[in-house]
């Protein structure tokens, strides 16, 4: 088959400045070289990388690209101006993949391939303009009743896979040279929930450091300066250590490497589709707190493979603590959630999930080939 996967307009791929719908489709591209298949992504334009190239036996195509802002409504309009710069430079395909919020519109006529449009984020109505014919793929189970939800007509049409870890993992995982570590990686932005966590490194038990690890830049999706700032203020004089954006995989794999230990307490009701992140940190036997939000419940159950404290509340901060405490003071328990943490490895490994989605290609271009004849 040829694929065509295109990306948003402001990261870039690779993933320089971060970013992990792009880090996963990455990973997928990959895969799907890997069996045989042709592709091509079509990402943002940045400096130092090249307009065209080809890597890995990815075919790459940058085009356009902007910094990210706060309007939203602006970025909306961005998101159109990459979208015209896209149009003119998609090849001829069977499958056509995007993430973008006017691809799918202004793509329609032009048959490039079967659309599959990626919901990574909750509908907010967009999905209406979208045409029939095409697929629309949840990464979660929330994502899905969110959809169906919306358009309950479109029930035939929605396909629910998982995302995929970014990486291949060692094979082996010392827990014991874990350190009295806890992690926080994703953007630094108030809907993550860390002013929640940093009041609740105030009851950590002794001999514990907290370690955050994201963008806080405004263009990168985090809360700007001085949201980064008030952190460090109620952080001050408490073991906590920020040590900004990792976008180098390796680095970022040494962080979960040492941590014992991955908090992930977003509040974002409305927002949280996923959590690539603690997918990642659990790959690497560290065993994942994070909120009460539907989209962790395909992947992480409670005193099983990891634990969910209730984040709604005055006392969420003292709930998270005390999660933290229980864990800290049991050794035994800490290594059995760290194990079944581990069997992320396999049902999110890359090779896996990209053997789901060329499945559903391979139906989906068969169904358009079928609907072509009748």
């Amino acid at each position: 088959m040829k694929i065509t996967i295109v990306t948003g307009a402001f990261l870039p791929v690779p993933t320089l400045l971060g970013g992990a719908v792009e880090k996963m489709w990455l990973a997928l591209a990959k895969e799907f070289v890997r069996a045989g298949h042709r592709v091509t992504m079509i990402s943002r334009r940045f400096p130092g990388l090249e307009e065209e190239e080809e890597v890995d036996r990815i075919r790459h195509v940058r085009v356009g690209g902007y910094s990210s802002l706060r309007n939203i409504f602006i970025l909306k309009l961005l998101d159109l101006f990459h979208t015209i710069s896209v149009l003119p430079r998609l090849p001829d395909a069977d499958i056509l993949i995007s993430n973008t919020f006017w691809l799918p519109v202004l793509a329609q006529t032009l048959r490039r391939g079967r659309l599959l449009i990626d919901v990574q984020r909750m509908p907010k109505g967009q999905l209406r303009f979208y045409g029939g014919n095409s697929i629309l793929r949840a990464n979660s189970r929330a994502v899905h009743d969110a959809i169906l939800a919306e358009i309950p007509e479109a029930a035939d049409r929605i396909i629910t896979i998982p995302n995929p870890l970014p990486f291949d993992p060692p094979q082996e995982i010392e827990l014991k040279a874990k350190e009295s570590v806890i992690l926080y990686a994703g953007r630094i932005h108030p809907e993550k929930g860390l002013d929640l966590l940093m009041e609740s490194v105030r009851l950590m038990p002794a001999g514990w450091r907290l370690e955050v690890v994201g963008p806080h830049q405004i263009s990168a999706g985090g809360g700007g300066e001085e949201y980064l700032a008030s952190l460090k203020c109620k952080g001050e004089g408490l073991p906590v250590i920020f040590r900004g954006p990792l976008h180098e995989m390796s680095q970022l794999s040494e962080r979960y490497r040492r941590a014992t230990i991955f908090v992930y307490p977003s509040i974002a009701e409305g927002g949280e589709t996923f959590g690539l992140a603690v997918l990642e940190a659990m790959s690497w036997g560290c065993v994942p707190i994070v909120s009460d939000l539907d989209c962790f419940r395909d992947f992480v159950t409670h005193g099983t493979n990891g634990m969910v404290f209730d984040h709604r509340g005055k006392d969420a901060p003292s709930r998270l603590a005390e999660l933290i405490s229980q864990l800290a003071g049991s050794p035994v328990l800490l290594k059995e959630l760290a194990l079944k943490a581990l069997d992320v490895r396999r049902t999110h490994s890359p090779r896996h999930v990209s053997g789901l989605f060329l499945d559903a290609f391979a139906q989906m271009v068969g169904l358009h080939q079928g609907n072509s004849s009748s």
